[in-house]
């Protein structure tokens, strides 16, 4: 069975509200679907991550395609070896595992159908009957932080996450809406992504976990890696590491530094769904934890990532989703965690997913028409 072509397909979906961040000012999701054929017939889908500019992605895949044209699908990691080593992918790290991220999901999909199996079974088996995710709140008033809150206990989530390293005093309220509302035995996580000085972090901190937050995801800027370190040492509330896990090697250098408890990442920072799985158990063997992290996505990579979860016995309740945030998807069947916070064991082959080819059409119209959903407010550009 050999890969006779590849269809880059970028769309674009609208999110139901906009998201934001210290970071980030988004109103939805571009990524780059991904269709391998075969010479037999079999479809993969992938999907790679846009970015902060989509076009790059795609030049990259385009750049990727004479790799894997004319290989077979169960040659994927020794495919992404040749692209960094003689494709020199190995000098922009970042954007080739964004780029390959898609095809190796595509890869792993053929190889499922081809054998009749789920992934998680190509990839070891599962270790657990499912996985759980969060609840993404919004900042906003405390009215309509409790709003939000109410709306996903009443779906049964019990973790609720919430960006923070705007505004701490606007912040310490909302947080403090937040436990009123979802009680005590809810878990709260912030995400400041990197918006304050070490010493900064300490004293926020101190001040969050009166309301008993669970994890601060990425409290500190990722260089150097002792800002991280510091705040672990200096603080009782548990660190994840984001922000700075860019490639296989900034990822494992975290990890056996033991920079934080919990690491957040996924196939899009180290370039495919084994090297992914590689290092989650690195983490495991060095007693700590991960948790999926999302960049905003499809039910393409949501599917592909949740098999791997289900394969690792160090994951964290409330992996990171936007399904619930979208106002539609590319699949057939909605994702259990459009309306949930569980999600079990798929049933079929490959990534057990159909995806709707008009959908993708549509999309990929909307993005013609309106571009990328980029990953800021072009109004704040220039601004404090």
């Amino acid at each position: 069975m050999k890969i006779t072509h590849l269809e880059l397909i970028p769309i674009s979906i609208p999110y139901t509200h906009r998201e934001v961040s210290s970071q980030i000012r988004r109103d939805g999701v571009t990524d780059i679907i991904v269709k391998v054929v075969t010479d037999e017939g079999l479809i993969g889908w992938g999907e790679s991550c846009s970015g902060a500019n989509v076009e790059s992605v795609e030049e990259a895949l385009k750049a990727m395609v004479p790799f894997v044209v004319g290989r077979s699908p169960w040659e994927s990691e020794r495919i992404r070896a040749e692209l960094w080593h003689r494709g020199i992918w190995q000098f922009r790290k970042p954007t080739a595992s964004f780029a390959y991220a898609g095809i190796d999901m595509a890869l792993w999909d053929i190889c499922g159908k081809a054998c009749g199996q789920p992934l998680y079974n190509l990839f070891g088996g599962k270790v657990r009957e499912q996985a759980n995710y969060f609840y993404y709140l919004s900042q906003g008033s405390n009215e309509d932080i409790a709003r939000q809150c109410r709306e996903g206990l009443a779906e049964a989530f019990h973790v609720f996450y919430l960006k923070v390293g705007i505004d701490i005093e606007a912040e310490i309220e909302m947080v403090r809406t937040v436990r009123e509302t979802v009680g005590p035995n809810c878990k709260i996580r912030l995400d400041a992504n990197g918006a304050w000085k070490v010493n900064q972090a300490i004293r926020n901190l101190a001040r969050f976990d009166s309301y008993r937050i669970d994890f601060i995801e990425q409290p500190v800027s990722q260089d150097p890696v002792t800002n991280l370190q510091e705040v672990r040492s200096r603080t009782s509330v548990a660190v994840c590491a984001n922000e700075g896990m860019w490639s296989v090697e900034d990822a494992y250098r975290h990890m056996t530094h033991r920079s934080a408890d919990i690491y957040c990442f996924s196939p899009y920072w180290v370039g495919s769904l084994a090297q992914w799985q590689r290092l989650c158990h690195v983490a495991h063997f060095e007693g700590l934890q991960v948790v999926k992290h999302t960049h905003g996505e499809f039910g393409i990579v949501a599917a592909a990532t949740h098999h791997i979860l289900l394969t690792l016995p160090n994951v964290v309740d409330g992996n990171q989703q936007t399904a619930h945030m979208m106002q539609d998807d590319i699949l057939k069947d909605p994702l259990p965690i459009a309306s949930g916070p569980n999600w079990g064991t798929p049933q079929g082959s490959g990534l057990c997913i159909e995806v709707d080819e008009e959908k993708v059409a549509r999309y990929h119209k909307t993005y013609h028409q309106g571009g990328q959903f980029v990953p800021y407010d072009p109004r704040l550009i220039g601004t404090e």
